[in-house]
């Protein structure tokens, strides 16, 4: 299966052709740095572009400065991995290992000769991309987490960074690692998120860790967006890809995960391009590595409450935390959400044992149990197939009696000759029970009109559609189950425009869209030229 990127341990490496150090020199200029001097530490931001012209850089270990990996960067080499391209912050420290003289050219700058040299840039985002993948193989980080496997707001972190393809240590509460760290950082024995050498995140929520590692919004009270694309999913990283293209100032904000509902699929055959498949994550966040290339900005965790329309014009997006941000245009991709179905107890074990994502960090507390997925769409069944590998039994519960309607060919075959899967025709979860993590659900038999049991550990709700539109403000017309009406529907001529001038929607919001990755794909790349249309009337 394709990954996320190359394995830096496998790939042949390429150096700059001598013309793209001439224009770095051009760009840039000259600094030195004597041994043992820092380039940086983690959490200060990445805001310029170092080549080695002399010596040598060293990753260092934040909290015995000892080296920390056994090669460092020299002469041709370069510092940085992907988070250089939005401005984020390093998660590592970087000491020069010896004298060094680097050529240094500011982020800015450095990406315009990005756009400008496209050989070049394939080089460094080729090398960058392979970094961020071994960060996250090898967990090399400062951002450390402690006792996911016991406490659910920890839990939510370790979801949160895994999903945004954060690189991070994850230790269990009591192991010697996390025993060790305590004892470091002089923080009693217990859950924690710790952040370079010292830095003890208090109440921690994804929004703080975003800002420790620079992916929170920076942006003047003053700017004004050509359009923002609301969510980040496949549709609307699609959209931020071809509005960087086309050169349109664009910003996208989403409130979990770059990758939306896709990026909790496990594993995608039927996307064009990948014949071995792809994980949906892995799929999204390339479209994203894409966009930022062109200068698309992404603001996450962040959601938008409220959208108004401005007398001048422009569209003024409230976002959770009271900002402000406005565009001439909005594109709406929020998706859609699995529904909370309504069992007693479900808030009490959501995150402790039921889920609505089956990715490797949910997969990891599934090892050797019995397991439940409710759904019979494809995201259902993917999700089956990649959690039986760990699971002991994986127990599909399907309220229809057949799922050739809801699930492709392939897949279906998959689960049904799978021993470690058996699906449920005709059956529906009753109940969820345990102590501080689910423990045991009770599941209503329709065909024989019984109640069983079943001990298990973990839930998965992967059923319904519940539309992302109540953002909206009442500024577009609604169908009756709340997606976003466009195109015949409300007499207009593009099938993305809304009623509403100025507001288009694509993807799963879209009241008649095909619910598919590929299609979504293919609306956000197609919307951008009729937002271009209105952006320059």
């Amino acid at each position: 299966m394709e990954s996320l990127a190359a394995d830096l341990r496998q790939m042949q490496r390429t150096p700059l052709h001598d013309s793209h150090v001439a224009a770095l020199r051009k760009a840039g200029k000259i600094q030195s740095f004597k041994k043992g001097d820092i380039l940086a530490n983690a959490g200060d931001r990445m805001d310029k572009f170092y080549y080695v012209l002399d010596g040598e850089i060293e990753v260092v270990d934040p909290y015995t400065w000892e080296r920390y990996l056994p090669h460092g960067l020299g002469p041709t080499q370069f510092m940085g991995e992907i988070a250089f391209l939005n401005g984020g912050n390093y998660s590592l420290p970087m000491r020069a290992a010896k004298d060094t003289e680097t050529l240094v050219v500011e982020r800015r700058r450095m990406l315009e000769l990005m756009s400008q040299i496209p050989e070049m840039s394939d080089i460094i985002l080729t090398v960058f991309a392979a970094r961020r993948r071994r960060q996250i193989e090898d967990n090399d980080s400062s951002l450390k987490i402690i006792g996911a496997d016991q406490d659910r707001n920890i839990r939510r972190i370790a979801a949160f960074a895994a999903r945004n393809k954060i690189p991070y240590q994850s230790m269990d509460l009591g192991s010697p690692d996390a025993e060790d760290t305590a004892e470091t950082c002089s923080i009693s024995h217990g859950p924690a998120v710790i952040f370079g050498q010292n830095t003890v995140v208090d109440d921690p929520t994804p929004r703080k860790i975003a800002q420790l590692l620079g992916l929170d919004l920076d942006m003047s009270e003053s700017e004004v967006f050509d359009v923002i694309i609301v969510g980040g999913g496949p549709a609307g990283v699609a959209a931020a890809v071809y509005a960087g293209a086309e050169g349109l100032s664009a910003l996208v904000v989403e409130d979990i995960a770059i990758g939306g509902q896709a990026g909790t699929s496990s594993r995608i055959e039927n996307y064009m391009g990948f014949p071995t498949g792809i994980s949906g994550s892995d799929l999204v966040w390339r479209g994203e590595i894409q966009a930022m290339k062109f200068g698309t900005r992404f603001a996450m965790p962040r959601r938008v409450c409220n959208l108004e329309k401005r007398d001048d014009g422009l569209f003024c997006a409230t976002l959770d935390d009271g900002h402000e941000v406005c565009a001439k245009a909005i594109v709406v991709s929020t998706g859609v959400q699995y529904r909370r179905l309504p069992f007693d107890r479900l808030e009490e074990f959501e995150g402790a044992g039921v889920y609505y994502a089956a990715t490797d960090h949910e997969a990891r507390y599934c090892k050797g149990s019995e397991i439940v997925v409710i759904g019979g769409g494809n995201s259902a069944g993917q999700a089956a197939m990649y959690l039986s590998r760990t699971a002991k039994h994986v127990h599909v519960l399907v309220r229809g009696k057949t799922l050739a309607a809801s699930m492709s060919d392939y897949l279906l075959s998959r689960l049904e000759a799978d021993p470690k899967i058996t699906i449920h025709y005709q059956t529906e979860l009753l109940s969820l029970a345990g102590e501080d993590e689910l423990g045991c659900v009770t599941i209503c038999d329709k065909a024989s009109g019984q109640d069983w049991q079943l001990n298990a550990k973990a839930c998965f709700i992967m059923v319904g559609a519940a539309p992302n539109t109540e953002w909206l403000s009442g500024l577009v017309d609604l169908d009756d189950k709340g997606f976003v009406k466009t195109g015949a529907d409300v007499d207009e001529a593009s099938p993305f425009a809304t009623s509403h001038t100025g507001i288009f929607a694509v993807g799963d919001v879209r009241a008649g869209s095909v619910k598919r990755v590929a299609s979504a794909v293919g609306e956000g790349s197609v919307v951008i030229s009729r937002v271009w249309d209105h952006v320059s009337s």
